[in-house]
């Protein structure tokens, strides 16, 4: 049976783990936060050394099976990680996860982690990991929820509140779990062992001049290019990396690339991508501009900015970044701007 979140803390205090672990979901915060805590069991149970792979169109799936066949450098334990954020492995991936299923490889574990999900993922391959795994597919938080998931984090971070601010700080926030999660652990910082109430939580929001990643993206979704082109400048004044900001930009990308697909049924997309009424205006706006080809002129042209951002192109990131964020603001020009045949 699939594992729910909640069924972590079980699993992980268990003296061995699972050999093959899926973590994977659009809640990017939770799904990190779960994969981080598998690692850090993982670190305690003494698995020292940690492989990577990034899935994509061209990875080759042979190499799993390599990294598989292949003895532990210094005879340790070992942790293989396949970052899919698709959650599709196609045909060959999903044959080459279910061999692995079939005979997991002494001494190692294996975490596929994804940043979309589904009941359409849950293919073959799933199946031989939730037989011998872990298949933990991690959904969305309804907005009915937020408030309880808010309460409880709060109390985590040792900061009291009233019924009243977890409400304001829920409609706040609009489904953003991240966003949420950041403003806690200042409000944390800033409360310490006081009560936080209404008053301290709205002058908190309203001295809060930082030029985030949320508001960049809002500001660009809704074609303010010059306000969104102020925040990336106040994002490298202040010596923010770029890499974070990127992931969240694909987030939104991959956002309005699916509901520029969506036709007829915007209204359904809207709901599956949780996107509140407040925002709907905003995507609406984008839309119009850009049609699904321009959205994906934009996800390539991130994945260029990735690559330099990791050293493995020339250019300058945040030149780059800005680029595309008044392609983002001004889909019309969307070609012209990020330098790509319309």
């Amino acid at each position: 049976m699939p594992a729910r979140i909640t069924d972590l803390p079980r699993l992980l205090g268990a003296n061995e783990l699972k050999p093959v672990w899926l973590i994977a979901g659009a809640e990017h915060l939770l799904v990190m936060e779960a994969a981080d805590r598998l690692r850090a069991r993982t670190r305690e149970l003494g698995f020292a050394e940690r492989e990577i792979h990034d899935v994509d169109h061209r990875f080759d799936w042979n190499e799993l099976a390599m990294s598989g066949a292949a003895m532990s450098l210094f005879s340790t334990l070992r942790v293989i990680e396949l970052r899919m954020p698709t959650g599709k492995p196609g045909k060959d991936g999903s044959a080459a996860i279910s061999a692995w299923c079939a005979d997991p490889p002494p001494d190692t574990l294996l975490l596929i982690t994804a940043q979309e999900w589904s009941k359409s993922h849950e293919g073959a391959w799933y199946g031989a990991v939730d037989r011998v795994g872990v298949a933990m597919p991690v959904w969305p938080i309804k907005r009915e929820e937020m408030p309880a998931w808010i309460s409880s984090r709060m109390q985590s971070r040792g900061l009291k509140a009233t019924h009243d601010a977890i409400g304001l700080l829920a409609e706040r926030i609009e489904g953003n779990m991240l966003a949420a999660a950041q403003e806690i652990d200042k409000l944390a910082l800033l409360v310490g062992d006081a009560v936080l109430d209404i008053d301290t939580l709205e002058s908190s929001v309203a001295d809060d001049a930082r030029f985030d990643a949320f508001r960049l993206t809002d500001a660009a979704i809704g074609g303010d290019a010059t306000r969104a082109l102020r925040m990336v400048e106040g994002l490298r004044g202040e010596g923010a990396e770029a890499i974070p900001l990127l992931g969240w930009l694909l987030s939104q990308l991959r956002v309005l690339f699916r509901l520029a697909n969506a036709g007829a049924n915007l209204n359904q997309a809207f709901k599956t991508e949780r996107i509140w009424d407040a925002k709907q205006n905003l995507f609406k706006r984008a839309l119009k501009g850009g049609d699904a080809a321009h959205w994906e002129r934009c996800i390539i042209h991130l994945g260029r900015i990735d690559r330099i951002a990791k050293g493995r192109g020339d250019g300058d990131v945040w030149r780059e970044v800005e680029r595309l964020i008044m392609a983002i603001a001004m889909p019309q020009r969307g070609a012209e701007l990020l330098g790509q045949k319309p």
